[in-house]
C-alpha cells in the first residue's frame, strides 16, 4: 500500500446543516441552523455546507442570516447541482442562484456512475461530461471556488474506472478546486476507498485537492475517511455526530479527534479540539437528541471505568486503560459504580461527594451495592442515589422529611380527559405537612405536592428541574406484575445527577427516585445550590 502525504493545508468540511438534516427526525429552524454554524465556526472547521440558497423559504431565511455574520474560521459553502440538460449553465436558474449568492465557495454535485446516467438522469456519458464541465466553468467564471462532488464515485469506480476518472478530469479542466469522492451509498470498504483515492491523487492530485465524503451504511464511514486521508485526501466531509440519511454520514466528530490524536494531522486551531465534546452536545441538544453515551471521544461513557482492575490501573497511570487524555477532547473521566467495583471506587466517589469513608465502611457499601443491583438497581446511571447510599452507610445522611403517607388518584372522565391528583403527608421535625397537587401524570403530581410541603424549610428545592424520566421493565415475562426501574435525571442548571427507584409498583419506584433526586441537594456541603425550573410530565 503506497500512501501519499497531504501537500495542501488540511480542511474539515461540515455538512450537518444540509446532508445531516436528511436524517429521520432531523429538523432545525433557520435561527437554530445559524447557532450551529456559529458553534462550528468557534470549533474551527474550515467549511460549513449550508444548503441550497433558494430551495425553500427556510433556506432563504438562513442564507440571509448567514450573510450578516462575521466568520472567524469557517467559510460558508452553498450547495447545488450541475446544470439541467438542454439548458445553458448561465441560463440555469439554480446555478444563477449559486452565482449570485454571497458565498465564495460553491459545492455542486454531478453524476459519475453509469447506472444513474441510464436510470435517473437519462443522459449519455458524453453529455454528462458536458454538464459537469459547463457548470464548473460557469461558477468559476463568476469568481467562485468550486468544489465538485462526484456522486456515487466509488460505485462508478468499481463499474468503470476510466469513465469515473474522465468525470473528475472534466471538472478539473473546467476549473474545479476540489474533487470530492463520494461514497453516496456507503457501500465501500476501507481498502477499496484507499486504493481508489490513491489512484485519483496520483492522476489529478497535482491539479486539484482531493476530498472524501463517506456514508456509514456498511459501518465504515470513519474508517473510509481516515484511509482516504492516508491515501492523500486533504479534505474530509462529514457531519457532527454522524447524523444523516439512513445510517448517517461519516462522523466528523470522531474523525477530527482521530486525525489529530492518532494521525498527527492538525485540523483545528489551537484549543479547538478541547471544544469537541461541548460542540457535540450542543448540536444534539438543539436537535432534541439524546447524546449517544458510547460515542467515541465525546460520549459520556467514552472514558468511563467500571471494573475494579481498570479503576486501579487508571489511578496509577491513566494510560493503562485510556487511549487518550479525556481533557484533550473536552471530556472527563467517569468512575462507574456497580457490583464489579472495588473499595478504591467507593473511596474515590466518597471523596468527590465530601463523604469520609474508612475501609470497613467501603466494604459494607460494596456489599450493599451488590445486594441492591441483584434486586434491579443500577447505580451507574444514578450517582445521586449512590451518594445517598454512602451517606446512609456512614451516618452522614440527613433526611429531608419523615414520610407518613402518600396517595395518587388517577381519574379518566367520559370525554377522555385524564386527571391526576397526589396527596402527601410528611413530618419535618415536629411539624406535620399535608399537601395536595394536581399534575399531568402521577410523578408530576407527587413532585408538586412534595415541593409544596417542603418549600418553606428547603426553599432551594423549588428551583431544581427534573430533566428526564425513564422507566424500564426488568422482567417482561411477568407482564404487569414485573419489577419496574425508574431513573430520574435532575439539574440545577450547572450539573445533572441521576437517581433511581425500583419496585413492583411504578409509582412507588418513581417516588423513591423523586425523593433521592431532591434529597441529594440538601445534604451537608450541597445546600443552597440550585437554579432551574419545575418538574413536569412524568
Amino acid at each position: 500500500m503506497t500512501d501519499t502525504a497531504p501537500t495542501r493545508p488540511f480542511e474539515l468540511y461540515d455538512a450537518t446543516l444540509r446532508d445531516g438534516m436528511q436524517g429521520e427526525g432531523m429538523s432545525l429552524s433557520a435561527d437554530e441552523k445559524l447557532r450551529v454554524a456559529t458553534k462550528l465556526d468557534e470549533l474551527g472547521v474550515h467549511l460549513i455546507e449550508a444548503g441550497f440558497p433558494a430551495s425553500n423559504p427556510k433556506e432563504q431565511e438562513l442564507f440571509g442570516l448567514l450573510a450578516g455574520e462575521t466568520w472567524t474560521n469557517a467559510q460558508i459553502a452553498a450547495f447545488g447541482m450541475t446544470r439541467r440538460r438542454d439548458v445553458r449553465a448561465e441560463d440555469d436558474p439554480a446555478l444563477r442562484i449559486l452565482a449570485d449568492c454571497f458565498c465564495a465557495v460553491t459545492t455542486i454535485v454531478g453524476k459519475t456512475w453509469g447506472l444513474h446516467l441510464e436510470k435517473v438522469v437519462r443522459v449519455d456519458r458524453e453529455e454528462n461530461l458536458r454538464l459537469i464541465a459547463d457548470s464548473v466553468a460557469f461558477l468559476r467564471g463568476e469568481g467562485k471556488r468550486v468544489i465538485y462532488d462526484a456522486e456515487h464515485f466509488f460505485d462508478a469506480w468499481r463499474d468503470d474506472e476510466a469513465y469515473a476518472l474522465r468525470c473528475l478530469r472534466a471538472a478539473v479542466e473546467a476549473g474545479a478546486d476540489t474533487l470530492t469522492l463520494c461514497d453516496t451509498n456507503g457501500s465501500s470498504l476501507p481498502l477499496q476507498v484507499h486504493d481508489a483515492v490513491a489512484r485519483v491523487v496520483a492522476e489529478l492530485g497535482a491539479h486539484a485537492r482531493v476530498a472524501i465524503h463517506a456514508h456509514d451504511d456498511a459501518g465504515c464511514g470513519v474508517a473510509n475517511s481516515l484511509l482516504a486521508v492516508q491515501a492523500g485526501a486533504t479534505q474530509v466531509q462529514g457531519t457532527t455526530n454522524g447524523i444523516g440519511e439512513r445510517t448517517g454520514n461519516a462522523n466528523l466528530t470522531t474523525i477530527t479527534a482521530d486525525l489529530e490524536l492518532k494521525m498527527g494531522i492538525r485540523s483545528l486551531p489551537d484549543g479547538g479540539l478541547a471544544r469537541l465534546t461541548e460542540t457535540s452536545l450542543f448540536v444534539d441538544e438543539l436537535l432534541n437528541r439524546t447524546p449517544r453515551a458510547s460515542q467515541p471521544y465525546v460520549g459520556r461513557n467514552a472514558f468511563a471505568h467500571k471494573g475494579g482492575l481498570h479503576i486501579a490501573g487508571i489511578r496509577n497511570d491513566a494510560r493503562t486503560f485510556e487511549h487518550v487524555d479525556p481533557e484533550a477532547v473536552g471530556n472527563s473521566r467517569e468512575v462507574l459504580v456497580s457490583e464489579l467495583a472495588g473499595k478504591g471506587t467507593v473511596v474515590e466517589k466518597a471523596a468527590a461527594a465530601g463523604v469520609e469513608v474508612d475501609d470497613a465502611q467501603a466494604a459494607r457499601i460494596i456489599e450493599r451495592v451488590k445486594e441492591l443491583e441483584h434486586r434491579g438497581y443500577h447505580f451507574e446511571a444514578a450517582d445521586a442515589s449512590f451518594e445517598l447510599l454512602m451517606r446512609r452507610e456512614t451516618g452522614a445522611y440527613e433526611p429531608l422529611f419523615t414520610l407518613e403517607s402518600w396517595r395518587v388518584i388517577v381519574e379518566q372522565r367520559a370525554g377522555g380527559q385524564v386527571e391526576t391528583e397526589a396527596t402527601i403527608k410528611i413530618w419535618i421535625g415536629d411539624e406535620r405537612f399535608v399537601r395536595t397537587a394536581e399534575g399531568n401524570g402521577p410523578v408530576h403530581a407527587l413532585d408538586g405536592a412534595l415541593r409544596a410541603a417542603i418549600a418553606q424549610v428547603h426553599p432551594h428545592l423549588a428551583d431544581i428541574e427534573l430533566a428526564d424520566f425513564r422507566v424500564r421493565i426488568l422482567d417482561s415475562t411477568k407482564g404487569t406484575d414485573a419489577v419496574t426501574r425508574v431513573i430520574i435525571d435532575a439539574t440545577d442548571g450547572r450539573e445533572t445527577w441521576g437517581s433511581i427507584g425500583v419496585s413492583g409498583n411504578v409509582i412507588a419506584a418513581s417516588w423513591e427516585a423523586l425523593v433521592d433526586s431532591l434529597a441529594r441537594s440538601e445534604q451537608p456541603g450541597r445546600r443552597g445550590v440550585a437554579a432551574g425550573g419545575a418538574a413536569a410530565g412524568a
